[in-house]
């Protein structure tokens, strides 16, 4: 397949503000890629049923716009777990399950896909220590966000040094829940109360999954942005489960946002 431009990501002006050069981040969009058809785009996911070289392609775009070899793109077998994973020099591209990834380690990307949940990138720019996980609403709650700010520091992050991004995610207009989901969080947190907010729907209200994240990630003591980029509305430039489920779609592709410790 012949070199093509590069995909250009969306980044963080949190995360670029706090940079010397030595740590890149893009949230990726699906533009600039090879897939087709409901896939058309940048899908990098290995779980859709894309075709194999098309994703792979697209994987090894990703790869060169941080200048590194697809084989140092870290990714995960995501479950809507709370788990992390160490990522270090002997990476060899396996895809353990684990939510969240974290190194201090130059060369590696860490990488985690979406198509609604929420991607939180991570980066310690003067200890050099990055991180990168997947937070829908089970994760969130799970503590897959502070488990990875805790990973970090385990590295040698300072915690008050650490600022983090969230980038495409379902929106708080676009996001709607049945009771019992409702019920679930208050049963965690009465205060949680604040997420929610009236449906058109009876029974039913809107969810501000961004506005809980960005509370989890303030709560645990780091500097955190949301980019209100919501993947539900914009066809264009994200894929978006709940989208394909609402248009009867038999599958769906996955953008990827991506961290790496670069050398210079």
């Amino acid at each position: 397949m012949q070199e093509s431009p590069l995909p250009t990501p969306i980044e963080s002006p949190l995360l670029a503000a706090k940079g010397n050069g030595r740590i890149r981040h893009g949230f990726f969009t699906r533009r600039g890629g090879v897939s087709q058809g409901i896939y058309a785009g940048l899908n990098v996911g290995l779980g859709s049923q894309d075709e194999r070289e098309h994703v792979a392609e697209n994987r090894a775009r990703v790869a060169r716009w941080f200048d590194l070899p697809v084989e140092k793109l870290a990714t995960v077998h995501q479950v809507h777990s709370p788990d992390v994973i160490v990522m270090d020099e002997t990476y060899a591209g396996e895809r353990p399950k684990a939510d969240a990834m974290v190194t201090s380690v130059p060369g590696v990307i860490l990488g985690v896909l979406a198509a609604d949940c929420g991607p939180v990138l991570f980066a310690d720019h003067e200890n050099g220590v990055v991180g990168a996980a997947h937070a829908g609403w089970k994760g969130a709650l799970g503590g897959v966000l502070e488990n990875t700010i805790e990973a970090m520091v385990s590295l040698g992050a300072e915690r008050e040094k650490i600022t983090a991004c969230l980038g495409p995610s379902i929106g708080p207009a676009s996001y709607e829940v049945g009771p019992e989901f409702v019920e679930r969080f208050l049963a965690f947190d009465p205060s949680y109360e604040v997420f929610f907010s009236p449906s058109q729907k009876d029974g039913h209200a809107m969810f501000d999954l961004p506005a809980l994240t960005i509370k989890r990630l303030t709560a645990a003591g780091v500097k955190a942005e949301n980019l209100k980029l919501d993947t539900y509305p914009d066809t264009e430039r994200f894929f978006s489960y709940r989208r394909t489920t609402h248009a009867g779609e038999p599958d769906y592709g996955r953008q990827i946002s991506a961290i790496a410790i670069v050398e210079k």
